[in-house]
């Protein structure tokens, strides 16, 4: 009986505890940062090609 009045203790206590959450929710918001990043790097890179097209283009016309 003592045994069972200690692990019902230690499985409160572990449902107080609230330490890990604040890793949780740390991972979820670099998780959501490296996601944004990620899709705002499509548009970035896709102004970038535009960019350096228009350029080679230009400098095709001055050449020829």
């Amino acid at each position: 009986m003592q045994t069972y009045k200690q692990l019902i203790g230690v499985l409160r206590s572990f449902r107080a505890d609230e330490s890990g959450q604040d890793l949780i929710e740390y991972a979820l918001v670099v998780a959501l940062i490296a996601f944004a990043a990620t899709v705002g790097m499509g548009s970035v890179a896709g102004g970038i090609n535009a960019a350096f097209s228009k350029i080679s283009s230009k400098l095709n016309s001055a050449i020829t």
